[in-house]
């Protein structure tokens, strides 16, 4: 019985010592190195703050990252060749700044293999050559902290200047009166349409009794139709409209309702039963025109003809200058306002004036 149960002992122990075997032949598991590798990094006071890189390959161990100091490099080696299955570490660690690449190229920095049965390696002490370079060549002084800082660079203009502000606008409603005054003489027997006349506000303009543009500013209309009076049955017409506005150096378009005045036709049978004294003509050049249209009244009745003659033509229509004429807005006008006085002698397009 005794020796039965030493049997089975024997053979019990063998085949544990077959299994461990077996699993010290069977190659390490990269993913598992790479994790016991880091957990041995973070154990270091001095490498457990530090972003280290691992990776594994069939027992090969390669380190990448940065490190504060030759100590810490070394060390993290250790590490990586003290794990199980590690045959070879490589070493790309670099002793910098956080601010060095955490991965940096094989051609910056020469891989560095260390080997689990390589004793670490010591730094050579400095030779008598290098000695008396360092003899020859002293470090530079450092700088003198006390001279005066450089002075700051100019500024640079910008390359585009900034836009113009925008400025506040105001909209005059349709239905406002435009009172002008005339500065161009305009006469229904010389006048054509399209003739262009100047002429300047006679009277502000407001919105809700606010002044938007004062007096005075250059105003320029045009003539819609003109007619002279005939003979016996004529009709004199002129018709007029303002076109634009000019406020300080600004010109704004401008729609309004149209200026209009006629004289009364007069028939063949009427202009034959007019009297023929100059009393008579008189008259008729007050009714039609006054002032120098009753002189021609005076004498056209006293010629020779009596009363046939002083109404053969009928007296035009003169607008003169200073003439105040209304107008009022048919569609509103967006303008910037203004509180500054016209300036004198200030016209519109003067060079197409009559």
């Amino acid at each position: 019985m005794k020796a039965k149960l030493s049997n089975f002992w024997r053979a019990a122990a063998c085949a544990a010592l077959l299994a461990i075997s077996f699993a010290c032949a069977k190659p390490p598991n990269d993913a598992q190195v790479v994790s016991d590798v880091q957990a041995k990094l973070g154990t270091d006071s001095g490498l457990q703050n530090k972003q280290l890189a691992v990776q594994s390959s069939n027992g090969t161990v390669t380190l990448s990252g940065v490190v504060d100091n030759d100590s810490e490099r070394d060390a993290a080696a250790k590490y990586a060749a003290s794990e199980p299955g590690v045959k070879t570490v490589i070493n790309n660690l670099q002793v910098g700044t956080a601010q060095a690449s955490a991965k940096p190229s094989p051609q910056s920095t020469p891989d560095r293999t260390v080997r689990r049965s390589s004793p670490p390696r010591r730094r050579r002490a400095p030779s008598e050559q290098q000695e008396m370079a360092r003899a020859d060549n002293p470090p530079a002084p450092p700088a003198d902290q006390s001279a005066p800082p450089a002075p700051d660079p100019a500024p640079q203009e910008p390359s585009t200047p900034p836009p113009p502000p925008q400025l506040a606008t105001v909209t005059v409603p349709s239905g406002t009166a435009i009172v002008v005054r005339l500065i161009d003489t305009i006469d229904s027997s010389t006048a054509q349409a399209g003739d262009k006349f100047h002429a300047t506000l006679d009277a502000p303009i407001a919105i809700d009794g606010d002044v938007v543009v004062p007096a005075h500013y250059d105003v320029q209309g045009h003539v819609v139709n003109a007619q002279a009076s005939g003979k016996f049955a004529g009709q004199a017409l002129l018709v007029l409209q303002l076109d634009r506005i000019k406020v300080g150096d600004r010109t704004y378009d401008i729609q309004t309702d149209q200026f209009s005045q006629k004289t009364n036709s007069r028939g063949k049978n009427t202009a034959e039963k007019v009297g023929a004294g100059a009393v008579a003509g008189a008259i008729l050049g007050g009714i039609f025109g006054g002032g120098k249209g009753a002189a021609i009244g005076s004498a056209a009745g006293a010629g020779a003809g009596g009363g046939v003659q002083a109404a053969s033509k009928k007296p035009d229509i003169k607008l003169s200058s200073e003439k105040v004429l209304n107008f009022t807005l048919q569609a509103p006008v967006t303008l910037v306002p203004t509180t500054k006085p016209a300036r004198e002698g200030q016209r519109l397009d003067s060079s197409n004036s009559q």
